[in-house]
């Protein structure tokens, strides 16, 4: 079976994370999308949420490593990785926590997606929200309420 490098963006702000209800896959997912060829991940995910949502996003999980030697672009950290079933192929998944840095210019592409919502980690526990999106969404949470 095919599988597609994607990368997805846990957008945390004031205590609430972003979903977006993808047309295609008629589902509530983290905004993202795949990764195109000769683009890092960071890129990826930066292009994919703001032709989706028109959101400037920060992405959070940097290291400290020293800039030195042979490294020309430190990339962030993804916090989770999996492959997931999309229908006729599977997605090869990073996700990232990442923070909006223009949350009052959210627009949503209508092309691709039939609406948005911030969910509060309660929330989250909806029927309609898929249980894997609950889970990792929690997840990113715990890791924002921990710094």
């Amino acid at each position: 079976m095919k599988i597609d490098l994607v990368v997805a963006g846990l957008i945390i702000n004031q205590d609430k994370v972003l979903l977006i209800h993808h047309s295609k896959l008629d589902k509530w997912i983290p905004p993202g999308g795949h990764i195109d060829p000769n683009e890092t991940p960071d890129t990826a995910l930066k292009r994919e949420i703001k032709e989706e949502l028109d959101l400037e996003i920060e992405i959070l999980n940097r290291n400290d490593i020293p800039f030195d030697g042979n490294i020309t672009e430190q990339l962030a950290l993804p916090f989770y990785v999996n492959v997931h079933n999309v229908g006729d192929h599977e997605h090869c998944c990073f996700f990232y926590l990442c923070t909006p840095k223009n949350p009052e210019k959210l627009a949503i592409n209508e092309k691709e997606l039939r609406d948005f919502r911030w969910f509060t980690e309660e929330e989250l526990n909806e029927e309609h929200v898929p249980s894997d999106v609950r889970n990792i969404s929690k997840k990113a949470f715990n890791l924002l309420n921990s710094k």
